[in-house]
């Protein structure tokens, strides 16, 4: 066993005393050491629970012969961390949990791991360090937060988190009162959980199911339902399984489970944060996936679950009409079937027996929302490389536009021209510089798209930019636009008034200028210089690569 290195031969003396301090026995040396990396905190809603997660997977480890050590990574809240400079750091936080879980379990000499994350950068954190270790590992998410309950002329209906930001944008156009806003605010969020829409962090743990790094129900199953607590007892119990039969994550994480993870995504319309890091994922296994990949994907599955932002449905809805299992039964034949889990059988195997238990949250491939599916990648002369917008959360009338560029060097300034009435039907919104060089780090745009979006203008506004999209974010909302304008990507010629053609459907997003001229524009611009000069993000800014390949660090 890898702990043998610590724990074995006269000459790790000094090395069984410090265990001993720990409480272990002289018994517990002859069983497996487990590192337990659980990222609970008490300032991440998604979070404040995980204590007990770890605990139920440390009892679950002691049943099957193993002995559990848990250790912690950082978390960030990223609805706590928008719109201000907290945001900058947190696509960059994915970087230090991958590498703080490598240093914690290299120095301590794990034979075995099992992970404990929920919120958004956290899981590809996890999964991109499992994935760099290469040994036995096992996924058990927190959980998804039920729905809170608005009571409105009689009638009860379901909010979250997404709720809350679309009221700002309709106070601030006066449809709604700040009392009214504040009775949302109040009710939104009614307990621990991921926040409880298709975001970010719920994709991100359904998506690890697919993968097969995640027993069945880890994407769905409600953080306060007793059975996430049994889920995660069962997980600390599989360990041991896992590493007995040496199953290591690079035999899961293949070029054909990340292909079946886009399947799902594709079918539930998730995130567009999935394919930045799935991307970063892939490169951490060692294997090529590429942007035109997941629009093949893309172009023949259907999207078959819409959940909140996209529709009105919330994660504990598709818990129970099946969960993730019956959504891979549906779309079953796009699958790569033979991949392994860490079931110790074939993802084929897993999903036997699923079935759908509600037709109307999990529809049937002839009644799908639409033949293609929920994310639709764009490539053109304003984003050679591609970029990424949630189809599935488009309104019709905006899968083709074309309009005006109105062009803002950062978040703060276009979501002040927002909210002052300056954007106008029919205008394209460019937020630019907000890359994971520019930002530094890439930000989410949750704020000036819910502004929009509130403000009923989703329907007749697009926006696009280099930096980011929170998972909760609807409406025509481009982003990962590759190279970045930090990167003297052509986003960096845009002016006021140059016309942006996009048309989603053909997979098409273009600036209606010559070559000639979008070199000429870039050539007389100053060279980019960080807005950042000190500490870690400027570390960050050095080292990050392109959105189009997952916005990983220079190998």
């Amino acid at each position: 066993m890898r702990s043998d290195s610590v724990k074995k031969g006269i000459e790790r003396a000094g090395h069984r005393a410090l265990f001993r301090a720990l409480g272990v026995t002289t018994r517990d040396f002859d069983k497996p050491f487990i590192g337990v990396v659980n990222s609970f905190n008490e300032i991440v809603p998604g979070h404040m629970h995980l204590n007990q997660i770890a605990e139920a997977v440390k009892a679950g480890v002691r049943d099957a012969g193993g002995v559990p050590f848990e250790v912690n990574t950082i978390a960030v809240c990223d609805g706590i961390a928008m719109n201000h400079e907290g945001m900058k750091y947190s696509l960059p936080s994915r970087e230090l949990i991958a590498d703080s879980v490598e240093i914690t379990a290299k120095a301590h000499a794990f034979d075995a791991l099992v992970f404990i994350p929920n919120c958004d950068k956290i899981i590809p954190g996890m999964i991109m360090a499992a994935a760099r270790l290469n040994i036995p590992s096992i996924f058990v998410s927190g959980g998804p937060m039920l729905a809170g309950r608005l009571e409105q002329n009689g009638k009860s209906q379901k909010i979250d988190l997404n709720t809350v930001f679309l009221a700002v944008g309709k106070v601030v156009k006066g449809e709604m009162t700040e009392s009214e806003l504040c009775t949302i605010e109040e009710r939104a969020c009614p307990g621990c959980g991921s926040c409880a829409g298709m975001f970010t962090a719920n994709t991100m743990n359904c998506l690890t199911e697919a993968l097969g790094m995640a027993l069945p129900g880890n994407g769905t199953i409600p953080a306060v339902d007793q059975r996430r607590k049994d889920l995660a007892y069962q997980a600390g119990k599989q360990i041991l399984t896992v590493l007995s039969q040496n199953i290591l994550p690079k035999d899961i994480i293949t070029r054909d489970s990340i292909y079946n993870a886009f399947v799902a995504d594709m079918g539930l319309g998730g995130s567009t944060n999935s394919v930045l890091h799935f991307l970063a994922i892939a490169h951490e296994a060692g294997v090529e996936f590429s942007l035109d990949t997941i629009n093949s994907i893309s172009q023949c599955v259907p999207h078959i679950v819409k959940i909140s932002p996209s529709g009105e449905h919330r994660i504990e809805d598709l818990d129970a009409a099946g969960g993730i299992p019956a959504v891979l039964q549906t779309l079953s034949s796009f699958l790569k079937k033979n991949t392994r889990t860490v079931l110790g059988k074939s993802l084929e195997d897993s999903i036997k027996g699923a079935r759908v238990k509600d037709s109307d949250v999990i529809r049937t491939l002839d009644n799908a929302y639409s033949p293609t599916g929920g994310l639709t990648i764009l490539f053109g002369n304003l984003s050679p490389e591609g970029c990424v917008v949630k189809s599935a959360a488009v309104a019709p009338e905006m899968l083709v536009h074309k309009g005006p560029a109105r062009v803002f060097d950062s978040e703060e300034i276009a979501t002040t021209a927002i909210m002052q009435g300056k954007i106008k039907k029919g205008d394209v919104v460019v937020i630019r510089y907000e890359g994971p060089k520019g930002g530094p780090g890439m930000r989410e745009m949750l704020t000036p798209t819910s502004l929009l979006s509130g403000m009923g203008m989703d329907k007749e506004v697009a926006l696009i930019t280099d930096g980011r999209f929170s998972g909760a974010t609807k409406g025509s909302a481009i982003g990962h636009v590759s190279p970045e304008a930090a990167s003297g990507g052509p986003i960096a010629a845009i002016q006021d008034g140059d016309i942006i053609s996009i048309d989603i459907p053909a997979h098409k997003i273009e600036l209606e200028l010559s070559a000639a001229e979008i070199k000429k524009r870039l050539s007389s611009l100053k060279a980019f210089e960080s807005r950042v000069k000190k500490g870690y993000l400027k570390r960050y800014s050095e080292q990050v690569t392109s959105a189009s390949t997952g916005a990983v660090f220079i190998d």
